[in-house]
């Protein structure tokens, strides 16, 4: 079921977006050679906390951390971890964060120290894939328009895009309906409405578009090992257009 958001609903989301863009904001401080992602994941626990929120995916379905932490070819759910990031990682930080009962769901991929060409080229090119997808996000468009314009950009870019996971509803729970994937036809899929909270999230890899699952039943990595980013915002769809809940400012 789709639900759709008040638009007291949706300033109680924002301000959840707030919060955790304050959190991605000083994770990129922290971020640098030598730092482990567990050093991340005990950061973004202390810092929700003073905040008076709560991080929503740890317990979710039995994730038992606050934080994802996805580097180098994994795509997405990487548990954090005591193991050092060296000089030219890539690390993708995502979090759910619960404000009073509001929710906020964003992912960000950083650098460690200088990455190599290949590693900012697919950055730029995730990063920029989300607000092709975010432009389409408007009232009266269909689902598949976002993925349509997501994966006609990153394929002439000579990236991939990930199917098995996609974007989603959110709010009042973590997933909620609708579907949204990264890639598909244009026109095609739910309409959108007014009041819908999506996320838009798109993965995209250097090499091919298929995952493999680890053994812990929850880290999805390349199958072919070569590296992957991800960017995402959560969107409220209204009258005047997208309205990115957890944005970054300026610099996003």
């Amino acid at each position: 079921m789709i639900t759709l958001k008040s638009r007291r609903e949706i300033d109680e989301m924002k301000r959840a977006g707030e919060i955790l863009v304050a959190t991605h904001k000083e994770i990129k401080k922290l971020i640098k050679p030598g730092i482990t992602s567990w050093d991340l994941e005990v950061f973004t626990e202390e810092f929700l906390r003073k905040q008076g929120a709560t991080p929503e995916q740890k317990g979710f379905e039995g994730y038992e951390f606050a934080t994802c932490a996805s580097i180098n070819d994994e795509i997405c759910h990487g548990f954090p971890r005591k193991k050092i990031l060296n000089e030219g990682d890539i690390i993708t930080v995502d979090m759910v964060v619960n404000f009073h009962g509001a929710l906020a769901d964003s992912a960000w991929t950083y650098g460690v120290g200088q990455v190599s060409p290949e590693a900012e080229r697919l950055m730029e090119v995730t990063h920029k894939s989300l607000y092709l997808g975010i432009e389409q996000a408007q009232v009266g468009n269909r689902i598949g328009d976002i993925g349509h314009a997501i994966q006609t950009y990153v394929e002439a870019e000579k990236l991939a895009v990930v199917r098995e996971f996609i974007g989603h509803g959110v709010g009042p729970t973590l997933h909620e309906k609708p579907e949204v994937p990264h890639f598909g036809a244009a026109g095609k899929g739910p309409r959108l409405k007014e009041g819908m909270v999506i996320t838009i999230e798109p993965m995209v890899n250097t090499g091919g578009w298929k995952a493999k699952m680890d053994d812990n039943g929850w880290t999805a990595r390349t199958a072919d090992g070569s590296l992957s980013a991800q960017y995402e915002h959560t969107i409220a769809i209204t009258k005047d257009g997208p309205e990115i809940l957890t944005y970054q400012g300026e610099n996003d």
